[in-house]
């Protein structure tokens, strides 16, 4: 009877065991690809998204797992000779899926000194022998369908379940279509699925008519950045998950089990450009005054970033430290933020007199006290203190401060536009070069613009007077401002531009 009660005891506890494992199963969805997939770091560097880093927005993830294991400028050859794709086997077990998309980069050459990537067009048996120039081995290259269904293959012998992708459109148009790969990787691709009788997404095709169904004007801009035709913003790399999920709830994979009915799809927190300076960048509520912060959005990307004007007319370095305005903006301040920082116009104003706006002249630590019209006193320091107090404080809070000398009037002393280049103009790239801070010369580089125009057609960038530039003048600012941070060295903004 006591042997009778132990076996009992033990069957109980091992079926209790097992019925355990079975509720802590929780399969991981593996994803493989390149950079449509995962670009970089997957931190959305440049604006740019892969759909691995989205789709997981779609699924339960307290029941399934989500490796996003794509590498950008990988082909279905590379990944697998990088050891890529053994690092996914070695941890595929039985319930788990692998998502598969190659093909943008398989059309490259096959052995070459920048990367050697290429694949053998079409699903056949053919090899090619090759001394790789790059790797300095030798190797035995094959055709893209031969590794895709190596990949699927040694995934089924662990139990997983693959899924293959026919590779995202690129951002091409041609008469109001976008061009399908049906007859190159996205017909090869769909080849190897059906062959290993595998779950297959047509998402080159399927995607290719949500964008045109919005069309090419929204496409561009929205889901792609006119500068990238292959790589997705983050909302295009929802549109792709959301078409890789729109297709999975019609196949039978097992994997649509796991789909949210209301997924609450995050996007990434957009970057903020913050503007501080003078009615030259202000908005001034007048057609004939129109400071170039006004339109500068337009030369972004603002589904990435918001550009956020604090610039103020009338201000100097001063009155925008001692008006509060500077605090203002340094309490909204987050690290990565970018801020402009341009001011010169109003600082060589009376220090002590009528609207008490000037600072003192060059970047030393010499001060002047000033009594105020309400009684009350003012340290007043020079120009160059006030830029280095709103450079390094922004720095403090992680910010990145770009200086820009003021915008030329339309002044022509000598039959030149006007230079401020021995004033503000050279105290502003001083406290920006001591500061190790991103400089841009606007004045200089408008007033050559100015030069090449000539007087009349700068005039009429100066509806109002001789320092206010009216829309046109501030579109030609703006855009001479967002050409200008393209050729900064090393500086990110001109990722969103």
């Amino acid at each position: 009877m006591k042997s009778i009660r132990i076996l009992t005891f033990l069957f109980l506890a091992l079926l209790f065991f097992n019925f355990t494992l079975k509720e802590d199963y929780k399969p991981t969805v593996f994803i493989v690809g390149d950079s449509t997939v995962k670009n970089g770091k997957g931190d959305g560097s440049g604006g740019l998204w892969g759909w691995g880093d989205y789709i997981g927005q779609f699924l339960d993830t307290t029941k399934v797992t989500i490796e996003n294991h794509a590498l950008g400028g990988t082909s279905s050859r590379t990944f697998q000779d990088k050891g890529l794709w053994n690092a996914v086997l070695n941890k595929l077990k039985k319930g788990d899926y692998v998502l598969i998309q190659f093909g943008h980069n398989d059309d490259g050459p096959i052995n070459d000194s920048l990367r050697a990537r290429g694949t053998i067009r079409g699903i056949g048996n053919e090899t090619e022998e090759i001394d790789n120039i790059l790797t300095k081995k030798h190797e035995t290259v094959h055709s893209y369908g031969w590794y895709i269904e190596k990949i699927v293959r040694e995934a089924k012998s662990k139990g997983a379940i693959p899924i293959v992708c026919s590779p995202i459109p690129r951002n091409d148009w041609k008469d109001g279509k976008v061009p399908r790969n049906n007859t190159s990787y996205g017909l090869w691709a769909k080849q190897i699925a059906d062959k290993e009788k595998v779950t297959f997404i047509d998402l080159n095709d399927k995607m290719a008519l949500e964008m045109e169904k919005l069309g090419e004007q929204k496409v561009t801009g929205t889901y792609f950045y006119k500068k990238d035709h292959t790589h997705t913003s983050a909302k295009g790399a929802v549109l792709s998950a959301s078409v890789i999920i729109d297709q999975l709830k019609e196949s039978k994979n097992s994997l649509k089990n796991y789909i949210l009915k209301d997924p609450k799809i995050i996007l990434p927190p957009k970057k903020k450009v913050f503007l501080i300076g003078d009615s030259t960048m202000a908005n001034n509520n007048d057609t004939n005054a129109v400071g170039w912060g006004v339109v500068f959005p337009a030369y972004c990307d603002t589904t990435s970033i918001d550009v956020i004007n604090k610039a103020r007319g009338g201000r100097s370095t001063r009155t925008f430290d001692h008006e509060g305005l500077w605090d203002e903006v340094k309490n909204q301040l987050q690290p990565g933020n970018f801020i402009l920082i341009q001011f010169g116009h109003n600082d060589a104003g009376a220090i002590d007199k009528e609207k008490f706006r000037g600072s003192l002249k060059g970047n030393g630590d010499e001060t002047q006290e000033v009594t105020l019209p309400d009684g009350s006193k003012e340290i007043v320091h020079t120009f160059g203190w006030y830029m280095t107090k709103f450079i390094r404080e922004a720095k403090e809070k992680g910010a990145i401060p770009i200086v820009l000398s003021q915008t030329p009037r339309n002044e022509w002393p000598d039959n030149k536009a006007e230079r401020r280049n021995d004033t503000y103009g050279k105290w502003s790239k001083e406290v920006a070069d001591k500061e190790n801070v991103f400089y841009i010369d606007l004045n200089e580089i408008v007033a050559l613009q100015y030069d090449a125009l000539g007087k009349e057609k700068v005039k009429a960038f100066f509806p109002k007077d001789h320092t206010h530039t009216g829309l046109k003048g501030a579109n030609f600012n703006a855009l001479t401002v967002s050409e200008s941070i393209k050729k900064l060295k090393n500086c990110s903004l001109k990722d969103y531009l």
